[in-house]
């Protein structure tokens, strides 16, 4: 990185409190920059996520070992016919992406960064912000306000539902259920099972509803989420996106924290290069 550069201090607004923006706001507050994180929730934490990580992410937060609730070796995919073992290169550990970010939310207060809770910035808001930082990046998820404001294309969105019961499963490996444009899935956390589903926005609950009937799967508690596919970034030096809020996410799978991740350190490497 240029020292120049990094030694010049610089007033930086991230849209958005979740894994990849306060993962930011961490990295660029050690680099001594001013950086405000405005986050619409009123507090930290992704629910709606299956919180199924490579252990990449150790990489990222060794301090994240101390979360892991469960390890996970391989998959059974179970075709209408026949099913499936696929085991995996790397292991896969079981995590509450919650206390995941709520990990970086305190690393990035205590770097510096000012959180800003129960923000929630419109288009409008943009426009002052502009005046008053030096670097804008949106990372707020399928949302993104920040990508709007670009004319950018909104990519395409799946729905994804996901549930619990309270089974107790140490159980070391994950199964799937492939569906029309995503799948269905069941991952043992420890103290309870996860089901849940990506699909169409307008059939993922009805074949998720479907599946649980046919299994006789009675769930405590259900949320949902959209997410967003389709790679954007805007041509600007003051304004980037990265994570969800970039359409970074696996076209299988809709995960896509590693990847943001990944493109999170690429931005830090090059910043305050937006080009």
């Amino acid at each position: 990185m240029n020292q120049e550069k990094q030694s010049k201090p610089m007033k930086i607004a991230i849209i958005g409190g979740g894994t990849c923006g306060l993962y930011l706001a961490w990295k660029l507050s050690e680099m001594t920059h001013k950086v405000t994180v405005f986050e619409r929730k009123r507090e930290i934490g992704k629910e709606v996520c299956s919180g199924l990580f490579s252990e990449r992410i150790l990489d990222f937060f060794p301090q994240s070992e101390k979360l892991i609730q469960n390890n996970i070796r391989y998959v059974l995919i179970h075709f209408p016919k026949r099913q499936i073992r696929v085991d995996f290169s790397k292991n896969f550990f079981v995590m509450s992406h919650f206390e995941l970010d709520n990990l970086i939310y305190r690393k990035a207060q205590d770097a510096g960064a000012k959180i800003v809770l129960n923000r929630n910035i419109k288009i409008k808001d943009l426009v002052e912000i502009q005046k008053n930082f030096d670097k804008i990046i949106g990372s707020e998820g399928s949302f993104s306000i920040v990508r709007k404001s670009q004319n950018l294309s909104q990519g395409k969105r799946r729905l994804a539902l996901l549930g619990f019961t309270p089974s107790v499963s140490k159980s070391d490996y994950v199964e799937a259920w492939p569906v029309k444009e995503g799948f269905i899935w069941k991952i043992p956390r420890g103290e309870e099972i996860e089901y849940g589903i990506i699909g169409p926005k307008d059939r993922a609950q009805p074949m998720f509803e479907a599946f649980l009937e046919k299994n006789n799967i009675c769930l405590k508690e259900k949320k949902s989420s959209f997410v967003s596919q389709g790679l954007a970034l805007p041509c600007s030096q003051k304004i980037t996106l990265c994570g969800e809020a970039a359409g970074l996410t696996k076209p299988w799978s809709g995960g896509g924290v590693i990847w943001g991740l990944t493109a999170a350190d690429m931005l830090l490497e090059r910043f305050p290069d937006f080009e």
